[in-house]
Parts: structure tokens; C-alpha cells; sequence
């Protein structure tokens, strides 16, 4: 009997011990998940810092450009050695516009290095005028008529803004094709925001990303709409509807369906 009880009591002493580390190697999880999450959220956090800092550079950067225009398609060696003796006469010709004071710039010269051999490509040139207004003049009339001859050359003249900001254009352009697929209307506004209506109702992008999963709920509705109904709703806006505040002439492109 009492070498039973022993037995007992060192196997209860044996459990205890094991229930403790047992204890002890949760209480070890415990604090190192604690860890990971603190780090987590401390990664998350310097994330969210990062992406709102590059977000106030890339502002910056379209703030400071937007004074400039971007002039394509001018062939290279045309301007000569003064860039802006070159354009100085050449802009009012090709936008028709009668500047009054005349143009004045505070910077022209092409962008990048020469490209080598007879390039079929050359480099734009940027030039950042002194007055803002007739940079705004140039781009309303570039988006109205352009592109313009000179010569025998087309030449395009867009608003010169940051990377970050180019691509997000681009990619919300190459969104045209699902927005006309499905009869939104649109408009791609400065310097890189998204105006899409249908049904009279509209909705504002700055996220090209954000964009896309719209359209992917927008057509699965439809689909599920056209699957119970039998019918298609072309419905939509008159033409010319634009956001509220907002001038047709501000746009880059603008666009119905």
C-alpha cells in the first residue's frame, strides 16, 4: 500500500512538472507572438508612413511641373542651338492661340540622351513657361485639337507630370476598353483621377487598382441582372454630364460611350 502511494505521488509530481513546462513554453509563445505582432504592426505602420510620404513627393513633384509642357514628335537638331527661340513663334502657330503678353519661358531643352543613328523617336522637349495661364491655354487647346502639323510632323503636347503619376494614367487608360464594354462613361481628369457614371450614378478613382474591382462587381451584377431578366439596360446620362465643378476643358481625356 505504501509503495503504491509513492508510486502515485511521484507520478503526480512527474505531471506537475511536465503541466509547468508545458506552462512555461506557452507563456514563451505567448510573448514571442506578442513580439511578432508588435513588429508586425510597427512594419505596417512604417508601410502606411512610406506610401503617404511618397504620396506627398509625387504631389510635389506634379505641383512643381505643372508650368511645363511636353512637346513630341518635334524631329531632333529642328530647334536649333536656342530651344526657346524655336518655340517662341511655333506655339502660337500650331494652337492658334494669340498670346498677349507673348510667351515668355523660364527653361526648354529635349529630355534624356541623344538616341543614337537617324532614331525615327525623338526626344521630347520639355519647356516650363513663366506665365501658368497660357501653360493651361496650351494644354486646353493640345487636348481640344491636337495633335498638331508642323510641317509635315504630328506633334502632340501634353502636361508633364511625375512617374508615379504617369503610370497610374496608363493604367487607368488601359482601363478604356472594360469601360466601354460596358457603356460607362468616363473621363480621365488631372493629374490622374478617374470619373466614371452610369445610371446616374457617379463614382471618383485615384486607384487605378481600386478601378478595376469596380468593374469586376459592376459586370458581375450585370450579368447576374441580365440572367434574371432576360434584358440589358444601355441606360445612362446625357451626354456632356460632368462632375460637379468640373470644366470639360480641364480634361486630359474625356470620353463617352
Amino acid at each position: 500500500m505504501d509503495a503504491s502511494i509513492a508510486l502515485l505521488t511521484l507520478e503526480t509530481k512527474s505531471m506537475r512538472a511536465e503541466i509547468a513546462g508545458f506552462q512555461s513554453r506557452v507563456t514563451g509563445l505567448e510573448q514571442r507572438m506578442g513580439l511578432v505582432e508588435a513588429q508586425t504592426t510597427m512594419s505596417r505602420d512604417r508601410d502606411q508612413d512610406f506610401l503617404y510620404l511618397r504620396s506627398k513627393l509625387t504631389d510635389m513633384e506634379d505641383r512643381s511641373w505643372r508650368d511645363n509642357i511636353r512637346l513630341h514628335g518635334i524631329p531632333e537638331n529642328e530647334e536649333g542651338v536656342d530651344v526657346q527661340s524655336f518655340l517662341r513663334p511655333i506655339l502660337p502657330k500650331l494652337t492658334s492661340l494669340d498670346f498677349d503678353p507673348p510667351i515668355e519661358f523660364q527653361r526648354a531643352h529635349r529630355v534624356g540622351p541623344k538616341r543614337p543613328g537617324n532614331s525615327s523617336r525623338p526626344r521630347p522637349i520639355i519647356a516650363c513657361l513663366l506665365r501658368h495661364n497660357q501653360t493651361r491655354q496650351i494644354l486646353q487647346a493640345a487636348r481640344k485639337h491636337g495633335p498638331f502639323q508642323l510641317d509635315q510632323y504630328d506633334i502632340r503636347i501634353t502636361a508633364d507630370y511625375s512617374k508615379e503619376t504617369n503610370d497610374r494614367r496608363k493604367a487607368f487608360l488601359a482601363l478604356r476598353p472594360r469601360l466601354r464594354q460596358l457603356e460607362i462613361k468616363y473621363g480621365l481628369f488631372d493629374p490622374a483621377r478617374m470619373w466614371v457614371t452610369k445610371n446616374g450614378v457617379s463614382k471618383d478613382f485615384y486607384n487605378p487598382e481600386e478601378l478595376q474591382l469596380f468593374l469586376d462587381s459592376f459586370q458581375a451584377q450585370s450579368m447576374d441582372s441580365t440572367s434574371t431578366s432576360g434584358s440589358h439596360d444601355n441606360g445612362g446620362d446625357n451626354e456632356g454630364n460632368l462632375p460637379p465643378g468640373q470644366e470639360k476643358t480641364d480634361t486630359a481625356e474625356f470620353v463617352y460611350t
